[in-house]
């Protein structure tokens, strides 16, 4: 129909089935698939709302500059960082994302990561599928109850790892300057002020951070080195947060043991160096799936999608300090 709005699906999915019961009384709803930037320039001047997923690397002003039409972009995740705020701000563009979707699933896999670099899970596998029955590749596995685990960045999915570490009897300490004072007693776990005094201290580290040009290769060949000697990294937050050429350094001369990687520098994963080093454990950015999450993120996306169009304010708008005459309402 004429005079329903346009919603655009830029990337990675290739249907609308989760969205269109959500949508389909208000929208039209295209689906692009697109793999950039570019692919997206036919559709834009239409489209009135966009749903951005994590296949396109940035979307700029190229984009925003003809879309005179669009309200906003709904970031289908936590993070936000292949949209320029800044850009959308000023052409009146809002930018959302969904903060809540997959929580569990991340810290899940957090500790999954974890616990199969610590005891050894792959490599005991591994060793018997070639028929080898040999008790000793896992003994030095640490025990976990009582060291100390890192967490760098306590919102919703850093929060959630801390309570799962919390069970095994693990010490844990975040820092994270953007959350409240008081979180630590929430929890029920140290606060440390400092990424210096946390690294220090830390037996095993998990990243929950956003990536930012401050965190960008926050964990770099100087900040491997504050780590205690053994130590291990999980990493499901960016790929960008750590060097991972640094990383692989500290793999080789054992001053670290080992790294579960969920997210890496670019993605897919290129690096052969990585690809193949016999201390890290790979997943393909797979930590935020669950069959329930996956609807409950594409579920949440169509809702401020819907907001967007049907006059309410967002709930989860990210770039409201950037925004200049809004073309939506906001509150």
């Amino acid at each position: 129909m004429a005079d329903k709005f346009n919603v655009l699906i830029a990337d990675f999915v290739t249907d609308s089935e989760v969205e269109t019961p959500i949508l389909s009384d208000i929208a039209n709803i295209e689906v692009a698939n697109a793999h950039d930037e570019a692919h997206l320039a036919r559709l834009l001047p239409q489209a009135d709302a966009m749903i951005l997923f994590h296949d396109i690397a940035k979307l700029t002003d190229t984009s925003f500059a003809i879309a005179p039409r669009l309200r906003g972009v709904v970031r289908a995740g936590v993070g936000f960082n292949n949209v320029d705020l800044k850009a959308a701000g000023s052409r009146g563009i809002g930018v959302c994302n969904v903060p809540d979707y997959g929580t569990e699933e991340v810290a899940d896999h957090a500790i999954a990561l974890l616990l199969a670099l610590t005891r050894h899970l792959l490599l005991c596998d591994q060793a018997m599928r070639k028929g080898v029955w040999d008790y000793k590749i896992g003994a030095d596995a640490p025990r976990l109850r009582g060291k100390t685990l890192g967490i760098i960045g306590c919102g919703r999915i850093g929060g959630a790892t801390a309570i799962r570490a919390k069970a095994f009897g693990l010490d844990v300490v975040f820092f994270d300057p953007f959350v409240p004072q008081g979180t630590e007693k929430m929890l029920g776990i140290r606060r440390a002020f400092s990424l210096d005094e946390l690294l220090k201290q830390s037996n095993f580290l998990s990243l929950h951070c956003f990536l930012d040009e401050k965190t960008h290769h926050l964990i770099n060949a100087s900040t491997l080195a504050m780590l205690p000697k053994g130590a291990v990294i999980v990493n499901t937050a960016r790929g960008g947060c750590i060097d991972q050429s640094a990383l692989m350094d500290a793999l080789d001369t054992g001053h670290i043991m080992g790294a579960g990687l969920d997210v890496f520098e670019v993605e897919p994963l290129e690096d052969e160096r990585v690809r193949n080093h016999p201390k890290v454990i790979l997943t393909p950015h797979s930590a935020f799936y669950s069959i329930e999450g996956w609807v409950e993120l594409r579920t949440k996306t169509a809702q401020e999608v819907r907001r967007l169009l049907s006059g309410e304010a967002p709930r989860n708008l990210v770039n409201r300090l950037e925004l200049s005459a809004p073309r939506f309402k906001i509150d």
